[in-house]
């Protein structure tokens, strides 16, 4: 675990995927064909904290869920990539757009599309319930399943490694 806290004093950059690791991977289909996602609220706040702190932070997934695009968006997070049939060229892309290396990013997935994005991240990790590829390429898997906390988990381990939970910036609203 030391290792792994040591390896949290660069991260700048939080990407995350978004069913199964800001939701807990439920879909409600609704009579008229929509479908709901339920996110985490200590998550959310997490994210914004995130946010506010300079931290990019960015979502890539494989749905087109507009939902996620609203929720992050009210979050803070601007960057938000849905329909990604090949989550590595977006990874790519926002890197370019942000001038950040790779070295700096955290990426949380948690199933076999997430596997070469993680690979190409600085810090691969997951959630408690990520598929089992996914949990032996993750340099930490989070107690918290996915939607249910292991967001705010990684980046409130982020902040306290970096000094920047509970501190007057993450709070100067």
């Amino acid at each position: 675990m030391e290792s792994f806290l040591h390896k949290l004093k660069d991260i700048s950059t939080f990407i995350f995927d978004v069913d199964g690791v800001l939701t807990d991977g439920s879909v409600y289909v609704m009579e008229n064909g929509d479908q709901a996602r339920q996110f985490n609220i200590k998550d959310g706040y997490a994210i914004q904290l995130a946010v506010k702190c300079g931290y990019n932070v960015c979502a890539i997934s494989g749905s087109r869920s507009k939902i996620a695009i609203h929720r992050l968006n009210s979050l803070g997070v601007k960057d938000v990539y849905i329909g990604a049939h090949t989550k590595s060229e977006n990874f790519r892309l926002y890197l370019e757009s942000k001038h950040v290396l790779p070295a700096s990013v955290l990426f949380m997935g948690d199933d076999i599309p997430d596997l070469e994005v993680m690979k190409m991240a600085g810090l691969a990790v997951c959630p408690a319930d990520a598929a089992e590829e996914i949990k032996a390429i993750s340099a930490y898997v989070s107690p918290n399943k996915g939607g249910r906390g292991a967001v705010r988990d990684v980046i409130e381990k982020v902040l306290k490694v970096q000094g920047k939970w509970m501190s007057e910036e993450a709070y100067s609203w």
